[in-house]
């Protein structure tokens, strides 16, 4: 009788032992383990520090990748007005005094002796445009231009006009005798023509 209740015995803790969930206890665990532990397989570990760096760690190895910051802003250069030219408010900044090109002149014109003269003196095209400058604003390079007020006359506008009698007795209506006299005072008095320009332009005579 004892020996069938045995048997019995171990054959229904057989069978109960079967009926266990061997994976009971795993599940459990995954329950727990929450929405982040979902996200990781065993043996690696993800953190995010900060919007710029991202670090991933896996079995001891580290990899970072860096995102660079955003560039800076353009740097705006203020514009910048050259002295001759007009201000915001419309007014007229310091004059040049470097003269525009003469260009060539008309054969056998009172500019054509005047370049032949200033080429004569070892003098460059710029100081022919200076003088051509001078005495278009002193004369208009007219032979018989004269100042009412002042008796100033000719083409480089001597004061008085007979001055120039000392060049030639023709200086009231020869063109070569009023450039020679003119040359001469400007060598004299400005050493240049360029520098009897720059007198006239800030002074506004020469």
């Amino acid at each position: 009788m004892v020996l069938p209740m045995i048997g019995f015995c171990a054959s229904f803790a057989f069978v109960s032992a079967s009926l266990v969930n061997p994976l009971a206890g795993a599940e459990a665990a995954t329950t727990t383990a929450g929405a982040a532990s979902a996200l990781t397989a065993p043996g690696q570990t993800l953190t995010v520090a900060a919007a710029a760096v991202t670090v991933a760690d896996r079995d001891a190895y580290g990899v970072t990748e860096y995102v660079p910051p955003p560039p800076p802003p353009p740097v705006v250069v203020a514009e910048t007005t050259e002295p001759d030219e007009a201000t915001a408010s419309g007014s007229t900044a310091k004059k040049s005094s470097t003269a525009p090109v003469a260009g060539t002149p008309d054969p056998g014109s009172a500019k054509a002796i005047a370049a032949e003269l200033v080429a004569a003196r070892g003098w460059g095209s710029d100081q022919y445009d200076c003088l051509v400058s001078l005495w278009q604003k002193e004369s208009s390079w007219n032979v018989y231009a004269a100042n009412r007020s002042s008796g100033a006359y000719g083409i480089p506008q001597a004061l008085p006009g007979s001055k120039m009698a000392s060049v030639g007795a023709d200086w009231q209506t020869n063109p070569a005798t009023q450039i020679t006299w003119g040359l001469n005072y400007i060598g004299g008095r400005y050493s240049t023509p360029c520098g009897a320009w720059a007198h006239s332009v800030a002074n506004n005579w020469y």
